[in-house]
């Protein structure tokens, strides 16, 4: 089969994080062109056009224009799903920015319009393609099966005021932020999140939560992990520990270190030069595409990630350990 033609690319979203997608496509991926960018609330169109992208208010316009191969939505979770049916409707390939879904009924409503009209679908889970986690998991092999994961992350208040409206951001900081850690608690540990209970609070935010706290079960009782995630500090941080039967990875995705440490030896991992998150997603959905393969990081898993957040939203609500429901069987 000949390589699929992907060169011009459709973006949907240019507030901060879109643009650093622009930027990326523009700067750093000469194979790729920035054809167009939607933006519905009309500004910043010179700067678009700077780029050399067309400018659209409505991305459905852009997506009838004809001229993107593939697309990448930038955008809050809420706006997903008919993102996802537009796109599968004109056939387009699509990335999406984490979170998946605002929740795991809209993700699943994602399924069936791709069950119906099939395209590929894939979920930007950044932190998958950082270098320390990418050491991390490049020695888990040596730790043998985990019993224990603990992920930390604290950094400062977010200046974006869309993040504390739920009807457009869907959730708070288990959403936005927890869902790292949920992706690389089942990524780290190769087990599935069977049960949760998590705690929440409001400290800057009015209607969402800045700080959770969550205790996971995995693996039917085979191995527990904390997630622990602050909007609140004066410092960043991305403590991320995994304990094996064999030893233990410790590392830090925001101060880029990572070790793995036996009885009381620590050995330094190899960790090679900071690279763009963001470039590298790109790359890689592209290539898959281009390769007629399935994406790496498909729909389904963004969306075992959403289950994981939905279950402490429900153990917040009952003040109780809630279960992590399973996707629907066409996952």
């Amino acid at each position: 089969m000949p390589p699929r033609r992907i060169e011009r690319i459709g973006l949907i979203g240019f507030g901060k994080h879109g643009q650093r997608y622009a930027r990326h496509i523009t700067g750093e991926l000469p194979d790729l062109t920035l054809a167009a960018i939607a933006r519905r609330s009309g500004d910043r169109l010179d700067a678009i056009r700077a780029l050399g992208a067309e400018a659209f208010t409505d991305y459905r316009a852009m997506i009838a224009a004809g001229g993107c191969d593939a697309l990448i939505a930038v955008v809050p979770p809420t706006l997903h799903l008919d993102i996802v049916r537009a796109a599968a409707a004109a056939g387009l390939p699509l990335l999406l920015e984490k979170p998946a879904a605002p929740n795991l009924a809209a993700g699943e409503a994602m399924l069936t319009a791709l069950h119906e009209r099939p395209i590929p679908v894939m979920v930007a889970q950044t932190l998958r393609y950082n270098v320390a986690i990418r050491a991390m998991l490049a020695a888990r092999p040596r730790i043998g099966p985990v019993h224990s994961l603990t992920f930390t992350q604290r950094f400062e208040p977010s200046p974006l005021d869309w993040l504390d409206d739920p009807a457009v951001s869907g959730g708070g900081m288990t959403l936005h932020t927890g869902v790292h850690a949920f992706d690389l608690c089942r990524l780290l540990s190769g087990l599935e999140v069977d049960r949760v209970s998590c705690q929440m609070q409001s400290i800057r935010t009015r209607n969402t939560e800045d700080n959770f706290a969550a205790a996971l079960e995995l693996g039917g009782g085979t191995a527990l992990a904390t997630v622990v995630c602050s909007r609140v500090a004066g410092g960043r941080n991305g403590h991320v520990e995994v304990s094996g039967e064999g030893g233990t990875l410790i590392g830090d995705h925001v101060l880029g270190t990572a070790s793995l440490v036996i009885g009381t030896s620590v050995e330094p991992l190899p960790i090679g030069a900071t690279m763009p998150t963001v470039r590298e997603v790109v790359r890689d959905f592209v290539a898959a595409l281009r390769a007629d393969a399935p994406p790496p990081i498909p729909l389904a898993e963004g969306l075992r990630a959403i289950a994981i957040v939905d279950a402490c939203y429900a153990s917040r609500r009952s003040g109780s350990v809630a279960a992590v429901m399973p996707l629907a069987a066409r996952a």
